[in-house]
């Protein structure tokens, strides 16, 4: 993956401290949509997994989520799709 990738990669590390991170860029199949860039990176689908949404609802994780990768829905990232779960879930 690339520099973006890895920017949010480390940020959701440091502010969740995940049991599991997956992030997938899917960038190419929004070619020709609004906020697709050559190269990618524009688009992602995360799935996260950490003790810090335990009992929260699911708004609220997204919230904390977006809440930490605050520069990157400003500027690269113009779409991020994702599935927050506190450990046990599924």
């Amino acid at each position: 993956m690339g520099a973006v990738a890895d920017t949010i990669e480390a940020k959701l590390k440091a502010a969740f401290s995940p049991t599991r991170l997956e992030l997938v860029d899917d960038s190419d199949r929004h070619n020709g949509h609004a906020g697709h860039r050559e190269g990618g990176e524009s688009h992602f689908n995360l799935t996260i997994e950490a003790q810090a949404f335990a009992g929260k609802p699911r708004v609220a994780r997204q919230r904390l989520i977006f809440q930490a990768l605050s520069e990157e829905m400003a500027g690269p990232v113009h779409a991020l799709s994702i599935v927050a779960l506190a450990p046990g879930e599924s």
